[in-house]
């Protein structure tokens, strides 16, 4: 077993693979093949029930097929209310992405959409007859394991990617994110705390499929047992369990084991996939965070999409063939112009 894993990660594994679309098999790094660039939905509907991490509320969601070009969509089946998945329809970033829509919000929504990312799902409708999305145990495992238990159904549509074709950095006071282009999405993450249970810790990883459900997906959500008091007085944690959030003391988790040796920083990088997810389209992008969270991958986001010189879309296989080989600058230095306070 690998020295920074136990068995969460072996968990993730060993119990699920979340298999593409029939199609050429290869390293989706490397030469493009058709079956990546399908729109895909899921194949049956599936359910599932919790608690909320923040509000303590009780909610059932399903997850339902969706047509092509629909995208991913939650509709609060409570109060008749749809939100599409986009940036956006973002209304808080308060310890969690929260959606919103005439007053009406869908929080903690990233878990759900890493998992959904990661499946390479287009399309689908999240009915939910409450506010906030079950946090299960605190990752998206559970989330994974539901979509894998339900199916991909491919679409007879061609995916959009949004490639990022020229560096863009921003400096947010302490807090920093670049994007630059790559073949994929590659995250780079470091997370500053001091406490010295945390401390320093950093992960750079190639988001696929294999590379997720072995080092992302088991990460759980995490707090500082000093914080907790602050954060139920705030009206937030209230649904937080032993089962569900991993808290820290200076010593190190005073509830559970660790699943990673690093498991913190890791849970921030599987929050950055649900969170860009919200582009509205998978991306092609190296993304490199300092000491970030939720607002900072939002601020990126917003930046990115408003500098249309900085990215381009990729339609089917031979565009993304046509991209990957002649369009994207190699990662370097970022143009100052392109450097944001």
């Amino acid at each position: 077993m690998h020295p920074d894993r136990d068995l969460g990660c072996e968990l993730a594994s060993s119990a699920l693979t979340l298999r593409p679309p029939p199609g050429r098999r290869g390293d989706p790094m490397g030469k493009v093949h058709s079956h990546l660039f399908a729109q895909n939905t899921l194949a049956r509907v599936a359910s599932i029930e919790g608690v909320g991490i923040h509000t303590g509320r009780r909610a059932s969601l399903r997850l339902i097929p969706a047509p092509a070009d629909s995208g991913v969509l939650f509709r609060r089946v409570d109060c008749g209310i749809e939100i599409p998945a986009r940036v956006d329809q973002v209304s808080s970033l308060e310890l969690a992405t929260t959606l919103g829509r005439d007053d009406v919000t869908v929080s903690t929504v990233e878990h759900l959409l890493a998992a959904i990312h990661i499946a390479r799902i287009d399309n689908l409708i999240i009915e939910i007859d409450g506010p906030e999305i079950p946090i299960l145990d605190g990752s998206a495992l559970p989330y994974c394991r539901l979509i894998e238990a339900a199916g991909i159904k491919q679409l007879p549509a061609q995916r959009r990617i949004l490639a990022v074709t020229r560096p863009l950095a921003l400096d947010l006071g302490g807090k920093s994110i670049r994007v630059s282009p790559y073949p994929g999405l590659r995250i780079s993450y470091l997370l500053e705390y001091d406490t010295p249970a945390i401390g320093a810790q950093r992960v750079e990883l190639d988001i696929r499929n294999d590379t997720f459900l072995q080092e992302l997906a088991a990460a759980r959500t995490f707090a500082l047992q000093s914080d907790v008091e602050k954060l139920h007085a705030a009206g937030l944690g209230l649904g937080g369990r032993e089962d569900n959030c991993v808290v820290f003391t200076d010593g190190g988790p005073m509830n559970t084991e660790l699943r990673y040796a690093d498991e913190p920083v890791r849970h921030k990088a599987l929050d950055a996939v649900g969170d860009f997810a919200l582009l509205g389209a998978p991306m092609w992008g190296h993304v490199e965070v300092e000491r970030g969270g939720h607002w900072v991958h939002f601020r990126m986001m917003e930046e990115l999409l408003a500098r249309r010189d900085c990215w381009t879309w990729v339609h089917g296989e031979a565009a993304a063939v046509e991209v990957a080989e002649s369009e994207l600058e190699a990662p370097g230095t970022v143009h100052p112009s392109l450097v944001l306070g």
